[in-house]
C-alpha cells in the first residue's frame, strides 16, 4: 500500500496516513498522531498555535508552506473557534486531509452497519 499523491492549493503532498494506518494499525496510528500533535504544540498552552505550527512545521515537512497556508490549516481544523488546535481537533484534521483514509473509514463503517442490520433480522 503506497501513499496517495494529493493536489491541494499551492502544492502537492503525499498522503502517508493510509500507509501508516495499514502498517501500525488503529492504535499505533493514533499514538503517532498524538506524537505529531506534541511535536507541533505550544508547550505552555498545550495547543497548536500559529506560532508553534510555524516554528515546528519542518517536523511534518511543512516548512515550505506560507503563513497564509498555515493559518488556513489552523482555521480548517479549529472546531471550537479558539484560534488553536487541541489534540482532538488535530487528529480530526489529519483524517480529513487524508481522502483515501476517509474513504476506507467510510467503507468500513458501511460494512459494520450492514453486518449489524443483518444480525438484527435474525431476531425477528
Amino acid at each position: 500500500m503506497a501513499g496517495t499523491k494529493t493536489s491541494g492549493g499551492e502544492g502537492d503532498f503525499e498522503d502517508l496516513l493510509p500507509t501508516m494506518a495499514w502498517k501500525l494499525g488503529g492504535e499505533g496510528l493514533i499514538t503517532e498522531l498524538c506524537n505529531g500533535f506534541r511535536a507541533l504544540m505550544d508547550e505552555d498552552r498545550g495547543l497548536i498555535t500559529f506560532e508553534s505550527l510555524k516554528k515546528n512545521s519542518a517536523v511534518l515537512g511543512l516548512q515550505d508552506l506560507s503563513d497564509d497556508e498555515l493559518r488556513s490549516m489552523l482555521r480548517e481544523g479549529d472546531l471550537d473557534g479558539d484560534g488553536a488546535l487541541d489534540q482532538m481537533e488535530f487528529c480530526v484534521l489529519m483524517f480529513r486531509l487524508s481522502p483515501e483514509l476517509m474513504e476506507e473509514s467510510q467503507a468500513c463503517l458501511q460494512r459494520a452497519l450492514l453486518q449489524e442490520i443483518g444480525k438484527s433480522h435474525y431476531y425477528y
